[in-house]
């Protein structure tokens, strides 16, 4: 192949011409040795040194068996019919079976296969082949090996700004694929920027997601339809309610309108157990529970205000964080609220007061998980503040377990599907906690660092081999747990329900000893009051006899008094008559006198 080039510069545009000679070399400098640097290093004669060129490498090799699969058809048609007799038509084969059976061929070949099947029936009358011996042992006895968990994927927001991972759903068909929603939970704090984006990863490739999920607000919840794979719900953070067909695309397919919708972030989720398949019901914290339809998603057909006053007032009700439904209980529902109560509700109620049914009390702030036990329903987890507790439905005063207060919150929680004894929590120091209170009560079976940041969500697989948690900068990490925490002991349920039924009937037992100790105070308290008011009485009965008293003395002392200026005054007259009296006939003796004197001077 002929190699050309065409120069497209000027030859006095490449600058000054080069011209080489061959001369003899030249030393430019010479430094001598230094004697005292020389001083300074140990002399080693000989030196030994192996010098390898190659690259280091290492190799290893796998070999897996190979098998090859055929497939492989059966045409199966109803045969031993002649070309000339139609299968279909009764009347053709009942009178060809009389022919047939009426043949010596036929009635020897009967004869003859009729006593083998004889044999092979009384073989199975003294053997019975099908019988299951070990039905009622489904446990599976688990080796004591130690408890642990390996991490097999990390899937990771690919988006430059990083959003919290708030919930997480599971494909329904063989859990291959995982769905994530992302939002950045920060009122009012999120970026500009930020992508709205959520995603469906495929487990074999965590390098970049399956699909894309488009909303027109951040997804804070999104669970698949477990009747139709394809369908996937989604509560937004303003409120709406979105859902989509993963064979129509990453755009929307049904969108409730603004003002049917929410006021506040959709922070729960979930599918109902309906005919079609299509019915939902979401929550928030606006204090409202609605029922959707998504053929007629544009409105809710239901809606329940969360007021535990029964006075339906939107301003009285409680925010809603979690919920849960349980399929073999369609009309009830569980709502855990921002203020740390359970409200159970019953949808089937005929007024709206009474389907909030009774409440449960027991945590300090939100629980952000609720979960009945899928073993045992009337069990049921809660999460939130520094504690993860287990109820009864018995038992409404207090829970019947508890785990410690941890140091860091308590993000999410959920029960293993495959064992009744063991649960798994999150925290926000990046801790993922496995219970198992058959083996341990007072501490976790496992505890494993998962990330340095914090987690927000989790959820188990349906085998109960892998646990999926997200994280607060939205990594999403898939671990595997060991066989012993993924299959069940023996008697493992058993056991689990005599200590679900042991610890209600202490807290039974507790909440009656306190009820007998408050109607004692209170009777102690109502006695007090009556002894008191008794004192009072007594107190004001000589108070009062006291005052009259003193208003019956005040009395006869002013009539005293009065009576006594009555008399000084009749005293008093006659001695003002005599000194009148006395006062006139000095005045006549002085005008006398004065008269006399006149009469004189005149003489």
């Amino acid at each position: 192949m002929e190699i050309v080039y065409v120069y497209l510069k000027k030859r006095s545009e490449f600058g000054k011409q080069c011209n080489f000679s061959d001369r003899p070399a030249d030393l430019n400098i010479d430094i001598p040795p230094n004697p005292e640097l020389a001083a300074q290093y140990v002399e080693r004669n000989p030196v030994d040194m192996g010098i390898q060129c190659s690259v280091s490498m290492s190799e290893h090799e796998a070999n897996t068996e190979r098998f090859e699969m055929e497939t492989r058809g059966v045409n199966h048609v109803e045969g031993g019919w002649p070309k000339d007799v139609n299968s279909l038509e009764l009347e053709q084969t009942i009178r060809f079976r009389k022919k047939v059976e009426k043949d010596e061929n036929y009635i020897n070949a009967i004869v003859q296969l009729g006593s083998i099947m004889e044999h092979c029936i009384k073989q199975n009358n003294a053997i019975d082949i099908y019988q299951e011996y070990f039905n009622d042992e489904e446990e599976v006895e688990v080796t004591d090996e130690a408890s642990s968990a390996k991490t097999i994927n990390v899937f990771r927001d690919p988006q430059e700004i990083k959003r919290t991972a708030t919930h997480l759903s599971w494909h329904p068909d063989g859990n291959r694929k995982l769905a994530v929603a992302y939002s950045c939970l920060d009122f009012q704090r999120a970026p500009a920027g930020m992508s709205h984006e959520s995603y469906i990863w495929d487990l074999e490739n965590p390098n970049r997601p399956e699909m894309a999920l488009k909303p027109s607000s951040p997804l804070v919840t999104l669970e698949y339809n477990p009747k139709d794979s394809h369908v996937i719900l989604g509560g937004c953070y303003n409120g709406q309610i979105a859902c989509w067909d993963t064979r129509k695309g990453s755009l929307v397919a049904e969108l409730s309108t603004i003002e049917f919708s929410h006021r506040d972030p959709v922070y729960g989720s979930i599918w109902l157990q309906s005919k079609t398949g299509t019915e939902c019901f979401s929550a928030s914290t606006d204090g409202q529970v609605m029922w959707w339809d998504i053929r007629k998603i544009s409105e809710p057909t239901e809606v329940v205000i969360l007021d535990i006053t029964k006075k339906e007032q939107l301003e009285n009700a409680l925010g809603a964080i979690s919920l849960e439904f349980e399929s073999t209980l369609p009309t009830k529902f569980m709502v855990g609220t921002e203020q740390g109560i359970v409200i159970s509700c019953n949808r089937k109620a005929k007024t709206s007061a009474e389907k909030i049914v009774c409440t449960f009390s027991g945590h300090h702030g939100p629980i952000y998980a609720l979960q009945r036990n899928p073993f045992y329903p009337k069990n049921f987890l809660t999460v939130g503040d520094w504690t993860a507790r287990i109820w009864s439905e018995d038992s409404r005063e207090s829970s019947i377990m508890w785990t410690k207060y941890h140091m860091a919150h308590l993000t999410d929680g959920a029960w293993s599907p495959v064992r009744p004894a063991v649960f798994f929590t999150t925290k926000t120091d990046g801790t993922l906690d496995i219970w198992d209170f058959v083996f341990k009560q007072s501490d976790p079976a496992l505890s494993l660092k998962v990330c340095d940041e914090a987690l927000y969500c989790l959820r188990v697989q349906d085998n109960g081999c892998l646990i999926a948690c997200g994280s607060q900068q939205g990594t999403t990490t898939l671990l595997e747990v060991s066989s012993g925490l993924s299959t069940v002991q023996r008697n493992e349920k058993n056991i689990a329900f005599s200590i679900f039924e042991r610890e209600t009937r202490r807290e039974k037992i507790l909440e009656a000893r306190q009820k007998e100790m408050r109607l004692k105070e209170k009777g102690k308290t109502e006695g007090k009051d009556d002894d008191q008011k008794d004192k009072e009485l007594a107190t004001n009965l000589e108070e009062m006899v006291a005052k009259a008293e003193q208003e019956f003395f005040d009395i006869i002392f002013t009539e005293l008094k009065k009576k006594e200026a009555e008399a000084m005054e009749k005293k008093a007259k006659p001695q003002k008559k005599q000194s009148l009296e006395m006062d006139e006939e000095v005045e006549e003796d002085n005008t006398g006198e004065e008269e006399g004197g006149d009469e004189e001077k005149s003489a």
